[in-house]
C-alpha cells in the first residue's frame, strides 16, 4: 500500500473554506471547526487488498481524544481518499497519526504511519 495525507484536502480552496491552513509544516486549525483528515492511500500489490484506515489524535499529554476508523477494500491498482473528521474542542497542539493496516481485527501494518502537527486556536 502507498500512503500519502493531506488535511483536510488537496486544494487550498478546500483549506480555506474549512478555516484549516498549512503553515510552516504545521496545520492551524480553530476550536468548533471540523476538519477532514484525509489520505490517498493506493494499493500497489497485484492482487485485492482489505484495508482499516485509522486515524488517532492526541492532545499535547499524549492522552487521545479522537480515535475513528473504516474499512474497506482496494483492488490491484485502485487508489482511495478516505477521511475521517474531528472537531476540536479545545485550544492547544494536537498530534494525529494515520494507520493503513490490514484490519480492526488485524493489526499487519500495510505501510508506515503518517504524523501530523494541528495547532489549534
Amino acid at each position: 500500500m502507498i500512503l500519502s495525507y493531506m488535511i483536510p484536502a488537496a486544494s487550498s480552496e478546500i483549506s480555506n473554506k474549512n478555516s484549516v491552513k498549512l503553515q510552516n509544516g504545521i496545520w492551524q486549525a480553530k476550536v468548533g471547526k471540523q476538519l477532514q483528515i484525509q489520505a490517498d492511500v493506493t494499493n500497489g500489490q497485484d492482487r485485492v487488498q482489505p484495508f482499516a484506515y485509522i486515524v488517532q489524535v492526541q492532545n499535547q499529554d499524549g492522552v487521545t481524544v479522537s480515535l475513528s476508523w473504516l474499512t474497506g477494500t482496494l483492488d490491484s491498482g485502485q487508489s482511495l481518499s478516505p477521511a475521517q473528521s474531528w472537531t476540536p474542542a479545545s485550544t492547544g497542539v494536537y498530534t494525529a497519526q494515520i494507520f493503513i493496516w490490514a484490519g480492526i481485527d488485524n493489526p499487519d501494518a500495510l505501510s508506515l504511519p503518517l504524523t501530523m502537527t494541528i495547532t489549534v486556536t
